[in-house]
């Protein structure tokens, strides 16, 4: 991939620099850089992928980086990016998402004593935040800046300008705790680049000054794009809420969905933001989408790369057979767990036990249970459907619209999966 400059050209990941031989510096190695982390929540999402695995670009090209996970800031709350104020969170709340989250980024970073000179950190910035008296923060770290100053960044101003909106002193106070983190870990730790996303850069140049004014020395800020859809609203959202990193959040398998039916307008983009696979490779995979969309060759190598950053291979390769079991007959063959991930979506009922082999009174055919299912209208429909090839039983084209269910046609001695066409299920559950 030749140097780290000319990577991160290709990918499109830098999107302001506060000076221009900022990023041919990185390539060098030796540059201690910084990314901060608000636990506001017990898990990180996919809209944190961009930043972090730029610290794992940086420490690859044998840069250390310093992850900040914000223990003090957190209980702040930062209004870049919002329109309203955010909740406070208790200590007890920051302290728990916290124990979420730094489990996250060990697995996405090499913190371990083989990483040598790269080797990354994990720091708390509760650590000088929570012990820092009032009068001395006001002194040394709010006497270097005007309130004109703090006013026109773009996260503030933003929220003066909305009818009805404001701020309070907690969140306008932010931008200076974060400009204290640049400080103290330049000057324990010889940082000289913090990286953040484009919302930050306002945060990022208020550290930078304060630096240089504290300090008399140069350090450096650089910014990534936001991820965005096809629609211009941010990545990682769903109508089921947000894709965590978290696996008992969100599920390997419905993380690696999300990623096999994003847009082919934006897939280009998120292979080459997110994924380390080789420029040969994404271009092979662009050429793919505008020469042979329908095969979703670049939407299911995106997904196999994020799922194995995140959940590791054995976990991206059964989300990957359970994607693929879910059109085929292989469906028969993943574990129960695997299974209901599958269907989660698809409308259940339950049916007793009895009506299998037709030993109750009155056992339903295939028929029945499509209309009782609402697969279908009415049992013509239903008829006509089976005779067009378009009902399937576990993922198994039916030609018996009679049929009566049997023991042999549970899976995991419970289930039964109604398909009608190509996306329409229903789960049975036999009690």
């Amino acid at each position: 991939m030749g140097t780290l400059s000319a990577d991160l050209a290709f990918r499109g990941l830098v999107h302001q620099v506060s000076e221009p031989g900022v990023v041919a510096r990185l390539d060098a190695g030796g540059i201690v850089t910084y990314g901060g982390f608000d636990p506001t929540a017990p898990s990180l999402h996919v809209g944190h992928l961009v930043p972090i695995s730029m610290l794992r670009r940086v420490q690859l090209s044998g840069n250390p980086p310093i992850v900040v996970a914000g223990g003090g800031t957190g209980l702040i709350g930062d209004p870049g990016g919002k329109t309203s104020e955010r909740s406070v969170l208790s200590r007890e709340e920051v302290d728990a998402n916290l124990a979420g989250v730094r489990p996250q980024l060990e697995l996405l970073l090499d913190f371990s004593p083989g990483a040598g000179s790269a080797r990354a950190a994990l720091v708390d910035n509760a650590e000088w935040l929570a012990g820092i008296a009032m009068v001395d923060f006001l002194r040394d770290v709010g006497k270097h800046f005007t309130v004109n100053q703090m006013v026109a960044k773009e996260s503030v101003r933003s929220r003066f300008e909305r009818a009805g909106q404001g701020i309070s002193f907690t969140e306008f106070s932010y931008m200076l705790l974060q400009a204290y983190d640049f400080l103290r870990l330049h000057v324990d730790r010889g940082c000289t680049l913090q990286i953040g996303g484009s919302e930050q850069w306002g945060n990022i140049t208020m550290g930078i000054e304060l630096v240089r004014k504290a300090t008399g020395h140069e350090v450096h800020g650089l910014t990534l794009p936001l991820l965005l859809k096809a629609d211009g609203t941010k990545f990682g959202k769903t109508e089921s809420g947000t894709v965590w990193l978290d696996a008992r959040l969100t599920s390997p398998y419905r993380f690696y969905q999300y990623f096999v039916q994003v847009e082919d307008a934006v897939v280009g983009t998120l292979l080459r933001r997110l994924t380390f696979l080789s420029h040969e490779e994404i271009l092979e995979l662009e050429r793919e989408v505008a020469e042979r969309p329908e095969r979703r060759a670049a939407q299911r190598a995106l997904a196999r790369a994020v799922a194995t950053m995140v959940h590791g291979e054995s976990e991206a390769a059964r989300a990957e057979r359970a994607s693929a079991a879910l059109f085929g007959e292989a469906i028969a063959g993943l574990d129960e767990r695997t299974l209901l991930e599958v269907v989660d979506e698809a409308p259940s009922s339950s049916l007793p036990r009895s009506i299998l082999d037709g030993d109750g009174p009155s056992a339903p055919t295939l028929v029945d249970l499509l209309v009782d299912a609402g697969l279908t209208r009415s049992k013509s429909e239903a008829r006509r459907a089976v005779a067009q090839g378009g009902v399937y039983v576990n993922n198994v084209r039916a030609s018996d619209a009679d049929h009566i269910l049997s023991s042999r046609d549970l899976l995991h001695d419970r289930y039964v999966v109604l398909r009608r066409g190509r996306r329409d299920y229903h789960l049975l559950r036999l009690e």
